[in-house]
């Protein structure tokens, strides 16, 4: 029953955390064609607390929930090739994360250096992302 609990927690902070990366670099996107003071205020202030009160919280809480899954049978779950290539993944989805942190910073201080076409295909990452996990965790091709 634990397991369960488990795994229903990771799933719905996985969403959520999906849900942020998805949503964050699409402001970024309109935050690059903003032209006026008010607008890039209020997008600083939208990518802020998207980052800082979703995604961090979401990121922490994915990753504690999926340890404590492993930690309940690791010799299984460690000897897995599909669960080594996730948890590759998520490793390059943390590292996009910081990224973004990163392109808030830039906005903040009006020095981002990039356009909105950039952002648009910056957006898509997450979307293949999502596609490898769901498909290495539910069909587990090794």
């Amino acid at each position: 029953m634990l397991y369960l609990w488990l795994k229903a927690l990771h799933i719905i902070a996985m969403v959520c955390w999906f849900a942020g990366l998805f949503y964050l670099p699409r402001l970024f996107v309109y935050h690059a064609m903003s032209s006026d003071p008010i607008s890039r205020e209020r997008f600083c202030l939208m990518e802020r607390k998207l980052y800082r009160g979703i995604m961090w919280p979401s990121l922490v809480l994915t990753v504690l929930l999926g340890a404590a899954l492993i930690s309940l049978n690791p010799s299984y779950y460690l000897s897995q090739g599909w669960l080594h290539a996730k948890l590759s993944i998520v490793a390059l989805l943390v590292v996009y994360q910081f990224f973004c942190g990163a392109q808030i910073k830039a906005f903040a201080r009006d020095e981002n250096p990039r356009g909105h076409v950039f952002y648009r295909w910056f957006n898509e990452a997450p979307v293949f992302a999502l596609l490898a996990i769901v498909i290495l965790v539910v069909v587990r091709p090794f």
